[in-house]
Order: structure tokens, then C-alpha cells, then sequence
């Protein structure tokens, strides 16, 4: 059974940094692309960032420059560091996989709360 597991939220003063981690039960090449979204009060669900299986990096373009995704293929584990943290940035950020070879299952995380005070 797949399961991703997100770490590393919590409360940060605006310009700090958060590193986010998401931990998969299984090896990260059983999947085409792994991901982070997140999700404000009142808004739908945004992609953050992916990173495919290939290594290839894709960034919401309001976030690139400032976030960033990587991931240690032995750890199982993609990671999302934060730099210059805003308060817009406050959101529960969710771990995203897609299965081989059809971008299907879709798995989720249970999502991982971080919120930046001005």
C-alpha cells in the first residue's frame, strides 16, 4: 500500500524558511511524478511544484525562485524547501504522486499545516 507521509510544517515569521518533506512507503521510481500543492482557507487546491521521474522540475510561477523541490531517491523522501516565506504563503501543503504508467493512481498525503505571521 502506497502512503505519503509530510513532515516539517509549522509557524514561521514572513521572510523565514520551512524545509517540507514527504516520505513514501514505497521506492519514488513506482512513480511518474511526485509533487507538492497546497490549499488556503477558501481556495482550491494549487499545484506548488513536481518533480518528474526523470528529475525534471516544474514550479508554480509565482513561487519559482523562491521554492524549491529536490529529493533523495535512497531516502524515498521529495523535499520542498522555502525561502522568503510570505504570509500568502500560509496554506496546508499536500504531498502529490502519480503512478506508473498512466499518471494513475493519484495519491495524497494528509497534508502538512504551515503558516507565516507578518
Amino acid at each position: 500500500q502506497v502512503r505519503l507521509v509530510e513532515s516539517g510544517g509549522g509557524l514561521v515569521q514572513a521572510g523565514g524558511s520551512l524545509r517540507l518533506s514527504c516520505a513514501a512507503s514505497v521506492s519514488i521510481f513506482s512513480f511518474n511524478a511526485m509533487g507538492w500543492y497546497r490549499q488556503a482557507p477558501g481556495k482550491q487546491r494549487e499545484l506548488v511544484a513536481t518533480i518528474t521521474i526523470g528529475g525534471s522540475t516544474n514550479y508554480e510561477d509565482s513561487l519559482k525562485g523562491r521554492f524549491t523541490i529536490s529529493r533523495d531517491n535512497a531516502k524515498k523522501t521529495v523535499y520542498l524547501q522555502m525561502n522568503s516565506l510570505k504570509p500568502e504563503d500560509t496554506a496546508v501543503y499536500y504531498c502529490n504522486a502519480v503512478g506508473r504508467p498512466n499518471n494513475w493512481p493519484n495519491y495524497w498525503g494528509q497534508g502538512t499545516q504551515v503558516t507565516v505571521s507578518s
